[in-house]
């Protein structure tokens, strides 16, 4: 049944010379590891799919199909499996899921339609799509529509973030760096808020920024901090400035005498919002105290961005024709970071790196460039991966941060250590990387970054995958309340 693997991306028709179209295939239902084939495939090659950065159970991955009518099936964990949430058809191989890609001379396919599901297991990325398709906006709309998200933000709560079950994890400012590292990577997180026994309270927030600045501590050759005071130094005393980091540096989310930037269940999304945007922090602590002086705080959930915009997304889903600017291809409306054309004066540029570069290089750019990801790209600036602060934690395993030099690790080396020994996915399948074209419409960009995890698209040009820009859910927020 199956063949040789193939590599994603990768041109499976065989024929010269024939338009091809960037398809994202998706399987949301967990497993240890899930191919994908079809009829695009002979049925005789599988492509190994990846999860999503954030997402573990949820795996994709993009090939180029030519127009017309293709069959898929998924094979995971060693048995045969369908999408039943998707078009299936019975044929030679069982039951088979179904698509039809559209040839650029049909009528445009239902990429703009308001009822595609946030959950859509598949994705047709189409550049070739005419943006004159959909009309200009004017700003007069755009306000409209900004009108009615912040009127829905205002009336909704935060209560409405909280999950049914689950649980969060807060670390004592006693706890010892090393063991906070260790807990952060083992629980799968990239932060924590921090509680404070003698006064009651929650003070702070522990984050991967906070690792990284550590270990550029670690092998800045005049600090003072080493490897044993990593041991015993506490969460409290690297909160509270013991350690003397470079001044220049903007620490802003790392400020202990800062007060801690939190919600309470009964704060507006708007205000909620307002608050990510003003603080530039990634997550707020959600608490609540029935006491009138605050006193027996309870830390109910950690909010972020997406989770608000997965409740626009939501309601919005069967009325998006009362939001004009969601039909907008995200190249025509001002959001996101672009990388700039010849001859047009540069912005804010877009940070990228290549593979060989030394991780010290990544972790100063982080800090400096106040990014929370860096795409790492070849040498015609194609998207190879990407490296985030929270990639960070990914040192914990087997005290890596302890063997290494920053200097002399490349970023290749650093995402190869926080990956599994058996896992079959190489750094260069590009799958941990979540893209979009500059012809995709916001509402579907909206829909990808409301995924828990998702907190940014690398927006690639069609087949080639250059990088073009990046659009982050802060982007989208300050889009659409006006910021």
């Amino acid at each position: 049944m199956f063949g040789s693997g193939s590599d994603s991306g990768q041109n499976h028709t065989g024929v010269a010379g024939t338009v091809l179209m960037p398809t994202r295939f998706v399987w949301p239902y967990g497993g240890r590891r899930v191919l994908l084939s079809g009829s695009f495939t002979r049925w005789q090659d599988h492509i190994t799919m990846s999860p999503m950065e954030g997402s573990p159970t949820v795996f994709q991955v993009v090939c180029n199909l030519t127009p017309g009518y293709h069959q898929y099936k998924f094979f995971v964990d060693g048995e045969w499996r369908h999408d039943e949430r998707q078009p299936v058809v019975s044929g030679n191989y069982g039951v088979v899921n179904t698509i039809f890609l559209p040839r650029e001379s049909d009528a445009i396919p239902e990429l703009f339609s308001p009822d595609v599901p946030v959950g859509s297991n598949m994705d047709v990325d189409n550049d070739l799509l005419r943006l004159d398709a959909v009309s200009q906006i004017s700003q007069a709309e755009i306000e409209l529509s900004r009108q009615r998200i912040s009127a829905f933000l205002s009336t909704h709560t935060a209560y409405e973030l909280l999950p049914e079950s689950g649980k969060v994890i807060a670390l004592d400012v006693n706890l010892p760096v090393k063991q906070a590292f260790h807990v952060l990577y083992e629980q799968g997180i990239s932060v924590a808020p921090l509680w404070d026994f003698f006064k009651g309270q929650f003070v702070g927030v522990l984050t991967a920024i906070d690792f990284i600045l550590i270990l550029m501590e670690l092998g800045n050759h005049g600090s003072n901090l080493t490897e044993e005071e990593l041991e015993t130094h506490s969460i409290s005393a690297w909160k509270g400035g013991k350690l003397r980091i470079n001044r220049q540096i903007d620490c802003n989310l790392n400020s202990y005498s800062r007060s801690l930037v939190h919600g309470g269940p009964y704060d507006s999304l708007k205000d909620l919002a307002l608050r990510f945007l003003q603080n530039k922090v990634s997550t707020l602590p959600i608490i609540h105290s029935s006491s009138p002086d605050g006193s027996f705080p309870q830390l109910l959930h950690l909010a972020t961005l997406s989770g608000i915009l997965k409740c626009i997304c939501r309601h919005f889903k069967h009325s998006s024709s009362s939001l004009p600017i969601l039909q907008q291809p995200i190249c025509s409306i001002p959001i996101g970071t672009w990388v700039p054309k010849i001859g047009e004066s540069s912005g804010k540029p877009v940070a990228m790196l290549r593979p060989n570069a030394s991780l010290g290089a990544a972790l100063s750019l982080l800090v400096q460039a106040e990014v929370s990801a860096i795409p790492i790209v070849d040498d015609n600036d194609s998207l190879l991966d990407i490296y985030c602060r929270s990639d960070i934690t990914a040192l914990a395993k087997d005290r890596a941060y302890a063997q290494i030099r920053l200097d002399e690790l490349s970023i290749h080396q650093a995402i190869q250590l926080g990956q599994d020994a058996s896992s079959p996915h190489g750094l260069f399948n590009g799958q941990r990387c979540q893209m979009c074209l500059r012809s995709d419409p916001l509402h579907k960009v909206m829909e990808r970054l409301a995924v828990p995890g998702a907190r940014r698209l690398v927006i690639v040009e069609a087949g080639s995958k250059r990088v073009e820009g990046i659009i982050s859910v802060t982007d989208v927020f300050r889009f659409l309340l006006g910021c």
